[in-house]
Order: structure tokens, then sequence, then C-alpha cells
């Protein structure tokens, strides 16, 4: 009914009760808003943002607050931030390495089990070498026939193989030309390949088969046979993953830190 009032306690107060509310930071309300005018593309990358000193004018915030929105941009790759003399912040667009970062954060926090990490690969991987056939250029062969000639060299520690590995099928997703793929594959790969870092798992037969599907699908690759290229690359990394899971029950897996 209109006019009606709220019943009032025995003291003659409200009884309206509020719940508790967050009200939220300083900083991140400025880290919204550049954030959202940087993805809309209001900034071009390498613009330098306005000093601390005119955010805190044209803010009215505080320094303190100015640096932690900044702060905040930067640990999220929309900006860089430089010292000194000509310095300050920067805009950059997250890349493919923002993705791999992310990805990376997300299997070690989680302790992303390495039977998931394998099925994700056979999920994706071979799409990235149907993409690949489609869209390799000249310098996405060089990169492939490159780790190609790593993969291949029974010389090389088991290290330098597992690296080159990982070169290997990042080169294969950056072929696809998706930023997205590319970013996944590099955490993904780092991640399959470091758990696998096992003398007894890659033996010198493991060593030559690797080498001899890597060469089938590269010249998949360079022949821009897209059907050949999924087909080869589904048999290798569905090969690979069942290798793996018998002589490996790990359920957790360490991935290698950010240099």
């Amino acid at each position: 009914m209109a006019g009606t009032r709220p019943p009032a306690t025995n003291s003659g107060r409200s009884a309206v009760r509020l719940a508790p509310m967050e009200v939220p930071k300083a900083s991140d309300v400025l880290a919204d808003e550049l954030r959202e005018r940087i993805l809309e593309g209001e900034f071009e990358e390498g613009t330098a943002l306005p000093t601390e000193r005119d955010l805190v004018t044209q803010t009215r915030m505080s320094r303190t607050t100015v640096r932690e929105a900044l702060r905040i941009l930067e640990v999220q790759g929309l900006v860089r931030i430089k010292a000194g003399r000509g310095g300050g912040a920067f805009v950059q667009r997250p890349g493919k390495d923002s993705v791999a970062s992310s990805v990376s954060l997300l299997i070690r926090g989680q302790q992303v089990r390495l039977a998931a990490l394998l099925e994700t690969r056979e999920a994706i991987e071979p799409y990235c070498a149907k993409l690949a056939a489609r869209h390799r250029t000249d310098a996405d062969l060089a990169r492939l026939d490159a780790a190609n000639k790593a993969i291949a060299d029974e010389d090389g520690s088991l290290a330098d193989f597992l690296q080159a590995n990982v070169d290997w099928h990042v080169a294969v997703a950056t072929a696809s030309h998706n930023e997205l793929l590319t970013g996944l594959m590099t955490a993904l790969s780092t991640a399959i390949y470091t758990a696998t870092e096992n003398e007894a798992f890659v033996d010198d037969e493991v060593r030559r088969t690797t080498v001899r599907a890597h060469k089938s699908i590269t010249t998949a690759i360079r022949a821009q046979d897209p059907d050949a290229a999924v087909r080869r690359m589904n048999r290798h990394v569905h090969a690979y993953a069942e290798a793996v899971l018998e002589v490996d029950e790990r359920t957790e897996i360490p991935v290698p830190g950010e240099g």
C-alpha cells in the first residue's frame, strides 16, 4: 500500500537491514578503465600512456593507486614499464606468449594430470596440422626443417631432443597462423615433454619413431595436403599418448617456471 513505512523497532529505528557491500579498489577501477580503452583499440601498440603525474592529476587518485593500476596492466601483458629518462608505461597487445603463460599457470596451479594434457593435445593438434597445411609459409617450413634436423641428431642429449620436440610442435601451431592455438600448444608441449623427460621412456626407438612421424607430417604440410596432415598427426599424438601412459602413471606433473 502506498505510503506504508517499514516496521519500526521498539527504539523507533527502521528494521531494514543492508547486506555487506564490496567496494572495488580504486586501482582496480583505473586498471579496468585503461584495459578497456587499450583492448578497444583507442591506444595503439607502442603508445605511451600519460605519465604517473598526469594520471594523478587527471583521475584525482593517489600516486600509489596509479602505480598499482599500471602494475596490474603490466602483469596482464597490456603495458610494458620502462624506467629512467624517456620511460613510462607503453601499450602492448597480448600475444601467444600471454596465452602460453596463462595456460602454464593453470596447469601448474591445478596440478593437471598428464593424461588430461595428452587428451587435450589429441583434440587440438591434428587441427593445427590441418591449418598449417593450408597456411604455411616458406618461413614456417624453415622452422619445421630446423626442428627436424635437431630431432634427428643422434648425438644430442635427452634435453636437446625434448627441446627440439617442443620447437617442432610449436612450429606446426605457428604455421597454422592461429595465435590462440599457438599459445595453447606452446604451453601443452612444454608441459608434456617436461613430464616425459625420462631416459626409460625416451629411448632410441622412441627417437627414431618420432623422427619418422615428424618428417611424414612435415611432408604433408609442405605439400599443402590438409587431410594427410590431420591423419598423420592424429596417429602420431595418439601413439605417443598411449606409449607415455603405459610407462608413466603419475597424476601430477611439474612445469618449468618462467625464466
